[in-house]
Order: C-alpha cells, then structure tokens, then sequence
C-alpha cells in the first residue's frame, strides 16, 4: 500500500531569521511550499538556496493566504506552519503515524511558546492546541485578517507531541507585533458588525490582564507572566480602541 503523502504549507514575510530553521524542521515531508508575501530580506534568496517553493504573493489577510496554500498543495494531507514555528522530530514521528492510521480528517496539536525569556507553561499559552494537519478536503481557514482558524465538520482528533512556537525574543517585537495585530484585528471586528467605545475598549482591557493574569494562572509564570498580561491588556484595549476610531471615521 502506498504510503500517504504531505504537503507542508508556510506564510511568511520578512522572516529571514526564522525561515530556514523552520523549512529544515520539516525536510522530511514530500512538499513544502512557502507563500511569501513581498519580503524585503533576505528569506527569498534563503528558500531558493535551500530549493524550497516559493509562491510570492499579496497579503489578502492570515485565513485566505492560508486557503490559497491549501489549493496549491499537490498532497491529499496538508500541515500548516508559521515560519516562527518548528516541528520536533518526536511529533514528525507522530504525524507521520496518524496520517498512516488514517482515524481521523483533522488534527490538532498542541504548542509550547517561548516569550522572549522563556517558555510559558500557563497564561493561556500552554497546551494552546491549534487545529494544523489534515486532509486537503476536510478543511478551510476563515478570512479572518489576523486571527483565522481551521473551519472543519469533521472530527478532530489530538496529537500529543507540541510543537514549539518561538514567538518573540525581544520586547520590541512584542509592541510592534501588538500594534500590526491590533489594527488588523479592528478591522475583523468592523467586518462582522461589531461596536466600540472608549468605555468598552477599557473594560475589555481590563478583562484580558485578568484572563491572564489571574484565571489562566499567568502569576505563576512569574515575571514572564506579568509582562505577557500587560501585553494581552495592551492590545486588546488599542484593537477596540482602533474599532472605535473606525467607526468614528
């Protein structure tokens, strides 16, 4: 019987520190294909050193780049992968087993984040399962701009090995990534009808320190764990507050 076959898809943009770390952590699949998305580094000319294909496109937002990945895969099992992300060799093992029992259509898996001085075990970053592999037929990404998700009617079974997401190593990443995702978020929440004021951007401020901080245990992150929930408080009260900017435009 012939073995299944997948195809690895990655988006990315401007990420010529992460690119080849993450490319080589799944060599061992039978296609990877990045769709980069106007890079101004160096990750083009690494991808074509490394003889990876490349599909250099707009940015049509986070969910639809990955769908135009999902349609350019030629494998009937697809896993999507951000450049900042790495698979280990133990959960390579373990995809390579699920897709051979073939139990499920969708799986997820879960991630384990570093935040610029370690990596964090609760704040709501840990396990953080997120839907990744699955069969080319069973799934599709919301058009979210920022935060998209695997849509899927099919039974989604779990992998237990994590998958490591290197997601910032210095603070000023933190703030530059929180101002990108706090306006493309503003602009999900206009598209779906939502509303702001100054009074909800604040109190939905408020809310995400505690969420963090407190419910989701982030104090026992220790320091970590307290710049993370000022972070999440952050961006979330300037996400409603940029919501209330454009309704008020």
């Amino acid at each position: 019987m012939t073995k299944p076959k997948l195809s690895v898809i990655i988006v990315a943009k401007n990420e010529e520190k992460n690119i080849l770390p993450c490319v080589e952590s799944v060599a061992w699949a039978n296609e990877i294909i990045v769709l980069d998305s106007g890079s101004t580094d160096d990750t083009i000319q690494l991808l074509k050193q490394a003889n990876i294909r490349i599909i250099e496109t707009d940015w049509p937002g986070y969910g639809p780049q990955q769908n135009r990945g999902i349609d350019a895969a030629t494998h009937e099992w697809i896993f999507s992968l951000d450049a900042d992300e790495r698979i280990t060799p133990e959960l390579a093992s373990e995809i390579r087993s699920a897709i051979e029992k073939n139990q499920f259509d969708v799986f997820d898996v879960p991630r384990k984040s570093f935040f610029v001085t370690k990596f964090m075990q609760h704040s709501d970053w840990w396990p953080d399962r997120t839907r990744r592999l699955f069969k080319k037929k069973s799934a599709r990404f919301t058009d979210h701009i920022i935060h998209a998700s695997l849509s899927s009617n099919k039974t989604v079974g779990h992998l237990n090995e994590p998958m490591i997401h290197y997601t910032f190593h210095e603070y000023h990443s933190v703030i530059e990534k929180m101002n990108r995702y706090s306006s493309g978020s503003a602009l999900d929440l206009n598209n779906a009808g939502k509303k702001s004021s100054l009074s909800t951007a604040l109190g939905h401020g408020l809310w995400a320190f505690f969420r963090t901080y407190i419910l989701k245990k982030g104090f026992l992150d220790g320091q970590a764990g307290l710049i993370l929930a000022i972070a999440n408080a952050e961006g979330t009260y300037y996400k409603y507050l940029k919501l209330f900017e454009l309704q008020n435009k």
